[in-house]
This record gives C-alpha cells, sequence and structure tokens, in this order.
C-alpha cells in the first residue's frame, strides 16, 4: 500500500497524482529542479517483456524477489540475465540476488525507523528496536547514497522525518500526516492538514468524482485452456503461513513448523484416476515448465482442478504459470493454466 501511494506505479507520483497531468508535473519539477517525463510507464511483466528486447539494459530491483514470482520463471531468469547491470537491494540474499551484479545489504524492519501504511490506508511510524546487522542500512539513506554519487540534487535527507515533511508539502491526501503527529498515533488519508483527523471510511457521503462510475465489461476467458494434452487447471495463491517467495517467512521456525513444504492440492477422483495418493511425490508439468511437491488429496480443490503456492524455491511453481497478461490491469494469468499431473516414481 505504501509504496503505491508513494508512486510505486507507472502512471502516479506521490498520492496517485497523474503523471500526464501537466499541473502535476509542474509541481513536481519545481520542487525538485529536474524535467520529468509525462509518458505512462512500463508494469513489472512489461519490463521484462522490454529487458528481453534489448529496451532496458540495467535495473535497480528494492525487496522483490521475481526470480520466484514473476510467472514463466525461466523467461524471466533468462531476462535478468541479460541485463548489463542489476542491483539487488534486499535483507537477504534471495534468489534473485544471485543473478545480480551488485547487492546492497537494506536494514529490516526493526533495524529502521519511517512510516508504514496498511491497506486500511493508516499511516504509522515505526522506531528501531535493534541495530542494522554488519553493513546493512535503511533504504532510504541507500538510495539518497546511490543518488548523490550519480551527480543528483536533492537528496541530502537527514533523516525518514524529513522525507516524510517532503512528502507532507507535495501530496495533499498526505499533508497532515506529520511526524509529529505519527509519534502518538496512526493516521488515515486522505488527511489534507494538521488539523485533519483523518478519514476513517472513504466515500461515506459522497464519491470523490460525484455521482458513482459504472464500467460495462465483456467476458474474456483464460487465454490458456486445458486440452488433451494437459487436462487439468493449475490455480495458485499464498499459504496462510508464508508471504510471497518465503523470503522473510521461511526464515521464521513457528511458520516454517506449520508448512515446511509446498503441496499440491489434488481432487480425490482425479487422483485415483493418475494412481494418486496422499503425499506421494507428484509433478506438475505446463507448456513452460515443470514443478514437483508433495501431493495433498482434497475435495478442497474442484475435479479437474490442482492448486498450490509460490513460496517455496524448491517447488517453482511459478515456473509453470502464465505470463498473459489482462488488458486493462496488465496482471499476469497466475489463476489458471493447462497443466497435466503425473505420479513420480
Amino acid at each position: 500500500q505504501g509504496a503505491c501511494d508513494m508512486g510505486g506505479l507507472p502512471n502516479v507520483f506521490t498520492g496517485y497524482q497523474t503523471v500526464t497531468d501537466a499541473a502535476v508535473r509542474e509541481k513536481f519539477e519545481t520542487a525538485w529542479g529536474v524535467k520529468l517525463s509525462g509518458d505512462v510507464g512500463l508494469t513489472l511483466p512489461e519490463m521484462f517483456d522490454a529487458i528481453d528486447r534489448g529496451e532496458i539494459k540495467a535495473v535497480y530491483l528494492v525487496g522483490e524477489n521475481p526470480v520466484l514470482s514473476e510467472p514463466n520463471l525461466k523467461h524471466a531468469s533468462k531476462c535478468l540475465d541479460k541485463l548489463e547491470l542489476l542491483v539487488c537491494q534486499d535483507i537477504f540474499m534471495t534468489e534473485t540476488a544471485h543473478h545480480a551484479h551488485v547487492v546492497l545489504p537494506a536494514a529490516a524492519a526493526m533495524e529502521r525507523d519511517g512510516t508504514y501504511t496498511n491497506t486500511e490506508r493508516r499511516v504509522q511510524w515505526l522506531n528501531p528496536v535493534v541495530t542494522p546487522t554488519g553493513e546493512a542500512k535503511p533504504d532510504w539513506w541507500i538510495v539518497c547514497q546511490v543518488a548523490k554519487a550519480m551527480g543528483a540534487k536533492g537528496f541530502d535527507f537527514p533523516s525518514a522525518a524529513d522525507i516524510l515533511r517532503e512528502i507532507n508539502k507535495l501530496t495533499p491526501s498526505y499533508g497532515g500526516i506529520t511526524p509529529e503527529r505519527l509519534q502518538t498515533q496512526g493516521l488515515q488519508w486522505p488527511c489534507p492538514d494538521v488539523q485533519h483527523p483523518g478519514t476513517a471510511i472513504l466515500h461515506q457521503e459522497r464519491f470523490t468524482r460525484g455521482k458513482g462510475q459504472f464500467i460495462p465489461i465483456t467476458y474474456q476467458g483464460p487465454a490458456e485452456q486445458p486440452d488433451e494434452e494437459y487436462p487439468l487447471v493449475l490455480t495458485t495463491a499464498r499459504s496462510l503461513f508464508h508471504y510471497h517467495t518465503g523470503t522473510m517467512t521461511r526464515r521464521i521456525s513457528t511458520l516454517v513448523r506449520e508448512a515446511p513444504e509446498a503441496k499440491i492440492e489434488i481432487h480425490p477422483e482425479d487422483a485415483k484416476h493418475l494412481g494418486i495418493r496422499n503425499n506421494d511425490m507428484i509433478e506438475v508439468i505446463s507448456r513452460r515448465g515443470s514443478a514437483k511437491a508433495r501431493a495433498e488429496v482434497t475435495k478442497c480443490v474442484p475435479k479437474k482442478v490442482v492448486f498450490s503456492s509460490f513460496h517455496f524455491h524448491e517447488s517453482p511453481i511459478n515456473a509453470l504459470t502464465n505470463p498473459a497478461l489482462d488488458p486493462r490491469a496488465k496482471i499476469p494469468e497466475y489463476k489458471g493454466c493447462a497443466v497435466k499431473v503425473r505420479r513420480c516414481v
């Protein structure tokens, strides 16, 4: 949530101020002393295609592990290896960091101060409780040092609080969410000034645009349908006990105890037809790749559907998934691709 609020999307600056708005660009250009493009950028999946075409030659990656999280992992890894420069800034040596030319050690959450924003738009201040390990530094400090080394101006922030004060000036929805106010309580945006109490419920009386907007859509089925060769559908999601690629959660013993390895859920009728019993090692295969894990025979999945999570590098489920994008949201089809399943002998 916080990354998106701060402009971590290809079409907006902070607070969802659009890059195509000339007045918005002028405001940021005046504050930062640089000329800004009005062109909408690329989403993450589109970046990989641009790398493959040779249009992107360097990537600075912060806190992401696309070698496990991107669809069609073979393609993602191939693209990263094409780069002239890959910089990974993270708290651990991830699978992606092993592809990097430069690894910058970042401080973990409890080792740094700054704000965190949750999905109810609540901004909260966090103070460090332990000292960063080794050479690890806060993300903002690392970015500022790199920028200054490259000759950029305006990166002389003494602290995370000073960065938030700039956000207050340039981001209307964060205008009243100051470091001082956050020392006593969290605040929900929009919070335009220091007298404002924050907004607990959005659109309580009216929509921002006035009336609601209804957008008719036409159903579009999955890009890949099951067939005779690949008769099942694979769908993926997170486990209750792990987050994304497991970079952090797989280092927590209590969570590993609850979910130590990947499982592939399969309906009892499909399992019987394929000669698969509970806890058998099985292989799921798509047109792009394969992954092995133990079977969990369960009626929690429908017939002709298999399910798994993508947290485990030993069972890289996203090696199978389809990189086909939603035409509007540009999100890959993680939730449906055609596969076949076999019992490992």
